[in-house]
């Protein structure tokens, strides 16, 4: 069984996340993008909820699906194309655009990384290595081109309605950038935290042993 305090740690960034998650759908800028952007949390919450005995994750893992949700608040309580914080950068660097969404993305590659990491370490035969580094960073890079279809497909049922959620800003090459980015986010992820994650696998198997 995961250790108590990891069971602490977990409860505590889901009530956490269940709290801003609240604050952050008190009357957002567009309630249809709200929805459409929080989905994915909507959608991730009760699986890891389901999963947390069966197949508890490591704590880094959870920090980062705690991250990467809020990233995704915030986003989706302004809308990422009025997010403060981005329209601070756009004007202190003279930027053409508010660049959140590119982080948004990032984080797209980021977080999920270090799952994917997980789950093929824990399920596969693989290995750290070569193979296992560039395997996540596909996975990774599948992910964020299945959330493009997405896009796609809300562009095309909903028309110009959808312009808040997708959030191009008239970059035409907006959705090459946006799975560029998650790339990037996927390989820093695992060049940064490889060896914290070996570390916590290995004590998560020894735990469950």
């Amino acid at each position: 069984m995961p250790s108590t305090s990891t069971n602490k740690e977990g409860f505590a960034l889901f009530l956490a996340g269940g709290v801003l998650l609240t604050l952050s759908g008190l009357a957002p800028h567009d309630r249809p993008t709200w929805v459409l952007e929080t989905f994915p949390i909507f959608l991730a919450a009760p699986l890891l909820i389901a999963t947390a005995r069966r197949f508890p994750l490591t704590p880094l893992a959870y920090r980062l699906i705690f991250l990467h949700a809020l990233v995704l608040m915030l986003g989706a309580h302004y809308t990422y194309a009025h997010v403060p914080v981005g329209a601070w950068v756009q004007e202190a660097f003279d930027l053409s655009r508010n660049h959140y969404d590119r982080l948004g993305h990032f984080m797209q590659g980021f977080a999920p990384a270090v799952i994917a990491r997980e789950i093929l370490l824990r399920t596969s035969p693989l290995r750290p290595g070569k193979w296992l580094f560039t395997l996540v960073a596909a996975v990774s890079l599948a992910i964020s081109a299945c959330y493009e279809f997405i896009e796609w497909a809300a562009a095309v049922i909903l028309g110009q309605g959808a312009d808040a959620f997708l959030g191009t800003q008239g970059d035409p090459w907006d959705t090459q950038w946006d799975m560029f980015l998650a790339l990037i986010g996927a390989i820093a992820s695992q060049l940064l935290f490889a060896r914290q994650h070996n570390r916590q696998l290995a004590r998560l198997s020894a735990g469950l042993g």
